[in-house]
């Protein structure tokens, strides 16, 4: 029983910390509608500081799209844009380029909340209470600080020359940069298939 327990409580813990990305807002251009065996290529952007992570994050989000997706820091280079808008829409457009795909980090807020703790099990008989508290004495709850990590992610159409499909995410505790990003591009994914905006 105490085994049953025990293992019931460690399953629920690693729930809880998993990082489960939420979709919290997200608006789609009602007249399009994108199939993906018709797109050519696209860039795939992640407006990050850390050349590191903003390379793996590419690559990931390139994975999803193999032969489609290419990633910004290959076709844009690693820097700030210097030219103007209307130089690099035409150079993307001229080399083939339906739309770009750019994610960043808006923000990390903090949010605190109470864990309650563990208390001893009342049984009817004072020996079945002394057996389960034996091992199981009072642990005290506690409050903790969760990080909740926004992502934005837009979608631009190169042909239309406009944003086609926006959302923001909310991601709590994440165990690194570079696995925050993929749940946040899966949770996209999924979200613009569930809704018909791919196909």
């Amino acid at each position: 029983m105490k085994k049953q327990i025990s293992i019931a409580l460690l399953v629920i813990l690693l729930a809880a910390c998993s990082p489960g990305t939420k979709i919290v807002n997200s608006w789609r251009d009602p007249d399009v509608t994108v199939n993906t065996a018709e797109i050519h290529k696209f860039v795939v952007a992640a407006l990050l500081k850390n050349q590191a992570v903003r390379r793996q994050v590419e690559d990931d989000m390139a994975a999803m799209f193999p032969g489609k997706a290419v990633q910004s820091y290959k076709q844009l280079g690693e820097g700030e844009l210097k030219e103007n808008e209307e130089f690099y829409n035409g150079k993307l457009k001229s080399e083939g380029y339906d739309g770009i795909v750019v994610m960043r980090l808006l923000n990390v807020d903090k949010d605190t909340r109470y864990v309650p703790g563990n208390y001893p099990v009342y049984y009817g008989r004072w020996r079945g209470y002394w057996g389960y508290s034996w091992s199981g004495f009072y642990d005290p709850g506690y409050y903790t600080t969760d990080k909740v990590y926004n992502v934005e992610v837009n979608v631009y159409s190169l042909k239309r020359d406009k944003l086609i499909w926006s959302g923001n995410t909310s991601t709590i505790n994440p165990p690194g940069r570079g696995e925050l990003f993929k749940d946040v591009s899966k949770a996209v994914y999924d979200k613009m298939k569930k809704e018909g905006f791919l196909l």
